[in-house]
């Protein structure tokens, strides 16, 4: 009787545990959850405990309920005026665009902040020699109620624009409540903004700085009226240097301030807002004459030993006065000359007979002509990524009748042709990708800023013409430099391949474009340049190969790992 009572007792107390549940449950012990409380006895929470947090609850809720009084009752009015008083400005909080660096790392654009904490910052651009390249921006800008009515920076010309949409980034916004006088009570950042992308281009800012200089020193004391100047990796398309004179001053345009400079830089003959380098087309002269060479090789239209004569000039019946002969004049008699040294000392007869024909030496014609310096890129943009690219132009007998009404194709303008002269036009960039693929003994590359553009390097074409024909016309370029027209480049530190080019302007002639075109190092080709200067005097001594062997040396004593 008594243990029952005390088995009863035990039970609602909620100590005592049957023997069969002991066994029961002893079955699932591996399987009990021990981090979940599984295989444990519960028990009830204590009386103290939901008393403590009875309390705990309610002097809580007395503490809100007396701020609530304080901030509705006490304070009410103040707070009422307050609302009325003040006013919520969404307020555009500007990004910074990204950085543009040089292949080393050193900025080419950057940001520099204002004063204002809510002003965008201004861009910053290294000078000169950059401004055709990077471009320049217009800022955000406000109406006469301080609305902005254009919120970002936009890209308007160079890389600026090119990339506008990678570098530009977004802004934010916040949230500022002001009082009548426009003291400021609280701020909260809606949106935080988002800072553009950096760009690390291709480009060796200390050979550019230097081409520049050197291009603008140049045309100032020779009366040229501009120039400019490629250096271009032949394996990948990299552009290491590309620059154009006269240039305008990214931050003055960025700004739009300074209206006298601005107006100077519209107006000025030398068009300051050219860049010469993609957007400039040029009667190129010799410098085509490689690409001529590789054409009569593949046609077998003369093989490389075979000697023409130049005495100084051929003459072929004048279509318009059967009784006179139209003359077409060397620049000097070079005597025989088969084709390696043809292009050493840039024969004009021997180019007039392989382009055009003379008396027993079959020419190439025109159609073959433009079909060979079409397969290397000339006529045509290159795809290089800056805005305003132009191609070329090749003349053939549609763009004379288009450009000459009625008056059709003839000899002498193939003659012409074959020369780089009549309407042939070209970029620098356009000729700096086509002698690289001469270099390369094919590989027509697209060039580019911006650094592992992969999308850009694979953009590669390969001319299929047998390797043998490029290097006759390595060879001549080769002998231009030993003992020909481009002798200025024969340095000691690195053996030079060349082509220079002279293209006479106008009906007086008295004007000339200066080229020179070529590559480096001769036996394991690496990069290809072209130099160009404008409208110069035909009498000067003083020419581009001027620039590019000023170039060189410096280059041997600041970057002479490009000559490894």
């Amino acid at each position: 009787m008594i243990v029952r009572i005390f088995k009863k007792s035990q039970k609602k107390k909620g100590l005592l545990v049957e023997p069969d549940e002991i066994f029961l449950d002893s079955k699932n012990f591996q399987n009990f959850d021990r981090q979940q409380f599984e295989g444990r006895i519960e028990k009830p929470i204590s009386k103290k405990n939901i008393k403590f947090l009875g309390i705990l609850f309610l002097i809580l809720a007395g503490l809100f309920g007396a701020r609530l009084i304080y901030l509705q009752i006490q304070k009410g009015e103040a707070y009422l005026a307050r609302s009325e008083n003040n006013t919520l400005e969404k307020v555009i909080i500007f990004t910074n665009r990204g950085i543009i660096y040089d292949r080393n790392g050193i900025e080419l654009t950057w940001n520099e902040q204002t004063e204002s904490p809510e002003a965008p910052s201004r861009r910053a651009y290294l000078s000169p020699g950059f401004s055709h390249v990077l471009g320049y921006v217009s800022y955000p800008a406000q109406d006469k109620g301080g609305n902005f009515w254009q919120s970002e920076f936009e890209g308007l010309d160079g890389l600026e624009k090119e990339y506008n949409a990678k570098i530009k980034g977004e802004n934010g916004s916040k949230i500022i409540e002001t009082n009548a006088l426009g003291e400021i009570y609280s701020e909260n950042i809606v949106n935080a903004p988002v800072r553009g992308l950096d760009l690390k281009t291709t480009i060796d800012s200390r050979i550019q700085t230097e081409l520049f200089s050197l291009i603008k020193n140049l045309s100032e004391n020779n009366s040229f009226t501009g120039g400019a100047g490629v250096l271009i990796n032949v394996n990948n398309g990299e552009v290491i240097a590309s620059t154009s004179f006269p240039e305008y001053n990214s931050e003055i345009l960025s700004l739009g301030e300074d209206a006298i400079k601005i107006n100077n830089y519209i107006n000025d003959k030398r068009k300051f807002f050219l860049d010469r380098t993609v957007s400039g087309l040029y009667t190129p002269g010799s410098i085509v004459k490689p690409f001529l060479a590789i054409g009569a090789l593949a046609e077998n239209i003369i093989d490389q030993y075979k000697a023409i004569l130049s005495t100084g000039s051929i003459s072929i019946p004048n279509p318009y006065f059967p009784d006179q002969e139209s003359v077409f004049k060397d620049w000097k008699a070079h005597g025989w000359t088969d084709m390696a040294q043809a292009l050493a000392v840039s024969s004009d007869v021997y180019f007039y007979s392989i382009g055009g024909g003379y008396k027993d030496q079959r020419g190439l014609g025109i159609a073959n002509i433009e079909k060979y310096t079409r397969l290397f890129g000339i006529g045509a943009k290159t795809g290089i990524d800056l805005p305003d690219e132009k191609g070329g132009v090749i003349p053939n007998p549609e763009w004379k009748l288009e450009n000459f009404k009625g008056d059709p194709w003839r000899i002498g303008d193939t003659y012409h042709t074959a020369i780089g002269q009549y309407g042939f036009q070209v970029t620098p960039m356009e000729m700096a990708r086509a002698i690289s693929a001469i270099a390369s003994s094919g590989k027509l590359l697209t060039p580019h800023f911006i650094l592992d553009d992969t999308e850009k390097e694979n953009q590669t074409l390969l001319i299929d013409l047998k390797k043998e024909y490029f290097d006759v016309v390595h060879n001549g370029m080769r002998q231009a430099v030993t003992y020909g027209t481009a002798l200025t480049l024969n340095v000691p530190y690195v053996e030079v391949a060349a082509k220079t080019g002279t293209a006479q302007l106008g009906v007086a002639k008295n004007k000339i474009n200066s080229w020179v075109v070529g590559f480096f190092p001769y036996e394991n080709p690496k990069y290809a340049f072209t130099i160009m200067m404008e409208a110069g005097p035909s009498t000067g001594s003083t020419n581009a190969s001027t620039v590019m062997r000023q170039l060189l040396d410096w280059m041997s004593w600041n970057t002479p790992e490009y000559f490894d």
